[in-house]
């Protein structure tokens, strides 16, 4: 990621900008730019370690997936009235509010949307 020469010629400031734009903090005392370079330079390794070790963000286990799946599948498929509505409603055309269906259009929206995040979400999770 970084290199320690390009870390080297930086300023103390640039350096805690840099801590600050990634969220991490100096090692030891923050008026030394080793204490900014050593964290610049390792949280990556860090990051992926923990990772391996189940610490933080990780993935989710065959089981957790498999409910995923589940659901998405129970969500069924939109019948071609509903997928007409849905492009409809896309190209911003919707019910007028006093008819009492626009708040189901807006809810069949929100349907499709969702069960196409989560047909994203198994397909980044399967990878």
């Amino acid at each position: 990621m970084f290199t320690r020469s390009e870390l080297e010629i930086k300023t103390i400031k640039e350096l805690r900008d840099l801590c600050r734009r990634y969220g991490v903090k100096p090692t030891g005392n923050a008026g030394y730019k080793t204490s900014y370079i050593v964290t610049l330079m390792a949280f990556p390794l860090l990051a992926l370690q923990q990772m391996k070790l189940g610490k933080g963000l990780k993935s989710p286990n065959f089981n957790a997936i498999q409910v995923i799946s589940s659901a998405i599948e129970e969500m069924n498929s939109p019948t071609d009235e509903q997928a007409a509505l849905i492009r409809i409603t896309l190209e911003g055309r919707k019910m007028s509010y006093p008819d009492r269906y626009r708040y189901q259009q807006e809810n069949l929206l929100n349907l499709h949307k969702a069960k196409m995040s989560l047909e994203q979400a198994v397909d980044l999770l399967s990878q």
